[in-house]
């Protein structure tokens, strides 16, 4: 039974096109389960204390897998793993045993240090919450960076032997073991238990593929300072790359700082809204700027620009055609999608209403965060990782003293936090100070993409005329589909009382329905060439396609 399981997990998959639909599958399956991931938790604790104490925890952890754990990323180790397969046979297994060896010593012994100072640095990181279970898991929690990290590198052989099945499926025990913890260990653990359930799915996502790696021959050693060379390949590759993506976790935890200052439950509003725009996000940012990666490198490797530039311009405009309409819809939807996906238990109607509100805000930035993802990557085809780096400083800046600014404004100024929860439908809700976390996110984010899309269609030569074109058509459809679906919604009531899930499911799918039939009628009339090469594209879903490679953060959240 075991060889059998193994034999299937471990089989390579050739076929393109069967890879790429593999990945694409278990990434959105990965994301629904995220989703009932954090419905037991809302229905367990609610917008609580002990849930702000649960979210705040993993700011450390996650701080350091962006940082220092992601730093042997598979994006820099596949390069120099597929030249010693090539060049130097025999020794390519043999380095990543020298990866995992210096990885697990150097992370093991900065986990340490923070284990050790716990107790110093967790007031500094969220200064707002003096509890001592807080440190007790963060110290439960910095398991999970060494884990992740060390299936990350496993990863790149993974990649490397196209055992797409395993590499997709790991991400889901990550969120099983996640369940497993609020099911069956908080109860009889108290908050310690879902740290480890935590640790449980980490370690569940690192272990499935070792039994592949150690099952690996090692024909030739590779002399250690000959691979002490080669990581310095590696870091030099990923270094700024990591750097510039870790903007998002340095930004996080800032605004987690302040949020601690804040009412209870503060933190937990502000987390679940952002694992919400989370989930378009990866489905259709996370989607294009990873498939677009390796074809914009062959290009330029090939000294192609006019179709590098061809390949970005039909990824840019893709990106805003399906970005716009999610945008709008989210918009409209925000009450529903989140009773759906959290009203249950200990989540109550004012939790609902005040989660809704901040999706409604970090959503405005859906495509700017988009673009900002294929922005990155096109630059790390091109060779340039500065660039990127530069943009992610400029979002993690513009975030923070934005959120301080609007935080000043929202407390001084009555008229303009009354206009506030007005415009959110909020202004009974208590805690709606959470909101300037949000919108300061949302400002950082389109900040950059601004920032980063002049600099980048100036220096690439992105011709303007067809996306703004395409801007134009699709914003306009959107608007009258979201409104057709906003006027379904108010004929039929809204979330708050309509009572069952089964009830508000139906009045959502309806009304979407509805509103993006009008939307791609709109479309249609206005004879939109991305919606022509949409259906074009799934008409030919039967066609080779590429497979993409994902890292752990790509799939895993």
């Amino acid at each position: 039974m075991v060889r059998s399981l193994l034999t299937m997990f471990g089989k390579e998959i050739r076929g393109m096109h069967e890879a790429a639909y593999l990945l694409a599958f278990f990434a959105l399956c990965s994301q629904l389960l995220a989703l009932v991931r954090d419905r037991l938790l809302a229905a367990e604790f609610g917008a609580s204390h002990t849930l702000d104490l649960y979210y705040a925890a993993f700011r450390i952890p996650d701080f350091l897998f962006a940082t220092i754990a992601s730093l042997l990323s598979l994006y820099a180790l596949l390069p120099v793993l597929t030249r010693l397969e090539r060049e130097k046979e025999g020794y390519m297994i043999s380095f990543l045993e020298q990866c995992l060896l210096i990885f697990f010593v150097g992370m093991g012994a900065i986990s340490l240090v923070v284990f050790l100072l716990a107790p110093w640095i967790v007031p500094l990181v969220v200064p707002g919450i003096n509890d001592p279970q807080l440190v007790l898991l963060v110290r439960i929690l910095l398991l999970q960076p060494i884990l992740l990290g060390a299936s990350n590198i496993l990863g790149s052989l993974t990649q490397l032997r196209h055992r797409f099945f395993l590499y997709s499926i790991s991400p889901l025990l990550y969120n099983f073991g996640i369940i497993f913890g609020v099911i069956a260990l908080y109860p009889h653990m108290g908050l310690a238990g879902l740290g480890w359930g935590v640790v449980l799915g980490a370690t569940m996502h690192c272990a499935l593929q070792i039994p592949f790696f150690t099952a690996e021959k090692i024909p030739h050693r590779l002399p250690f300072k000959e691979g002490l060379r080669e990581m310095v390949a590696v870091l030099t590759l990923s270094i700024p790359r990591t750097l510039a993506l870790s903007a998002t976790q340095i930004s996080l935890l800032i605004l987690i700082a302040l949020a601690s200052f804040f009412s209870a439950g503060s933190i937990s509003v502000f987390m679940f809204a952002y694992n919400l725009q989370a989930v378009p996000l990866t489905i259709i940012g996370v989607s294009y700027s990873v498939a677009a990666f390796p074809t914009l490198a062959r290009l330029h490797a090939m000294g192609d620009h006019g179709e590098f530039v061809k390949y970005v311009e039909t990824a840019l405009r893709h990106i805003f055609f399906w970005c716009i309409p999610a945008t709008i819809f989210f918009i409209v939807f925000r009450a529903q999608l989140v009773r759906v996906v959290l009203g249950a238990g200990a989540f109550d109607w004012s939790a609902t209403r005040l989660t809704a509100a901040a999706l409604a805000l970090f959503i405005i930035s859906l495509a700017a965060q988009s673009v900002s993802m294929l922005i990155a990557r096109a630059y790390y085809a091109a060779g340039n990782s500065k660039k990127p780096l530069y943009f992610g400083l400029s979002d993690i800046l513009i975030s923070v003293l934005s959120a301080l600014g609007c935080l000043w404004v929202f407390q001084n100024n009555e008229f303009v936090r009354h206009f506030v929860e007005s415009l959110l439908r909020v202004g009974d809700v208590p805690g709606t100070v959470v909101l300037v976390l949000a919108f300061g996110y949302c400002l950082g984010s389109v900040a950059e993409f601004f920032i980063g899309l002049f600099v980048f269609m100036r220096d690439f030569k992105i011709p303007r005329i067809r996306i703004s074109r395409l801007i134009f058509q699709s914003f306009s459809a959107s608007v009258i589909g979201g409104g057709v679906s906003y006027l379904f919604l108010m004929e039929t009531g809204i979330a708050g009382t309509i009572n069952t899930t089964g009830l508000l499911v139906l009045q959502g799918a309806c009304a979407g329905i509805l509103g993006l039939s009008v939307t791609a009628g709109v479309l249609a009339l206005l004879k939109n060439t991305e919606l022509a090469e949409s259906i074009a594209a799934f008409r030919r879903r039967f066609q080779d396609v590429r497979g993409v490679a994902l890292e752990t953060t790509d799939i895993s959240s």
